[in-house]
């Protein structure tokens, strides 16, 4: 019985020592030195998905009755090989209201850019005005595939699928420098790692494998 026991538990052990590293959720390290940093991760909300598995969503202005919102910019997110920074100056510092007023549009709302500025803005190592114009660079170099712009009935697929969609209609990317972000099963986010120049695409192992894996996963469409 005790020798069955120790071979269970060795058996366990064995287990555990073959599941890769990460497994375990990404590393947020918060008040790291501005600046330093890997690469970039530009975030896509579908607008959709966010919606219907958001519990505050009907609150927000991106989530109104016939806004027929797709894609839009989540963030632009500063991050490492392994983990990620976020608040890298100190929280009190705000964005002047005259660069809000300068990029409406460029997020779904003004609290949405204020809040990625604080938590990820500050550690790109840039003024306000200039992070908000790197998202908006960013944001061009990115095509979204006309699948979502004239589909009008949900759909079920694959992550792997959306990731295929998106390098078809970006060259050079691939489905190893992104990720699919799904939450209840339904399809909420594109995530597309991005050199710090933003000149091109790159590979990202951590954000890949951190991807949706949960099968199929609907893709409800823009109300």
């Amino acid at each position: 019985m005790i020798l069955a026991r120790c071979l269970a538990l060795a058996g366990t052990w064995l287990l555990l020592a073959l599941l890769p590293a990460t497994a375990q959720p990404m590393q947020e390290r918060r008040g790291a030195p501005t600046g330093a940093f890997d690469f970039y991760v530009l975030a896509l909300s579908w607008s959709p998905g966010f919606c219907e598995t958001n519990a505050r969503g009907n609150e927000r202005e991106q989530c109104r009755e016939g806004s027929g919102l797709g894609f839009v910019v989540h963030g632009l997110w500063p991050q490492w090989e392994t983990g990620y920074p976020t608040f890298c100056e100190p929280a009190g510092r705000f964005v002047p209201r005259a660069v809000i007023d300068e990029n409406e549009g460029l997020f779904p709302d003004a609290n949405l850019a204020r809040y990625q500025w604080r938590k990820h803005g500050t550690c790109a190592g840039v003024s306000p005005s200039a992070y908000f114009e790197l998202v908006r660079k960013a944001q061009e170099v990115v095509r979204i595939p006309e699948g979502f712009a004239t589909t009008r009935t949900e759909a079920k697929v694959m992550p792997i699928e959306i990731e295929r969609a998106f390098a078809n209609a970006n060259p050079g990317l691939r489905p190893d420098m992104m990720a699919v972000s799904c939450g209840r099963r339904v399809f909420q986010e594109i995530r597309i790692c991005l050199e710090k120049d933003l000149r091109g695409f790159r590979r990202c192992p951590e954000v890949d494998r951190d991807g949706c894996r949960v099968g199929a996963i609907a893709v409800p469409m823009p109300r």
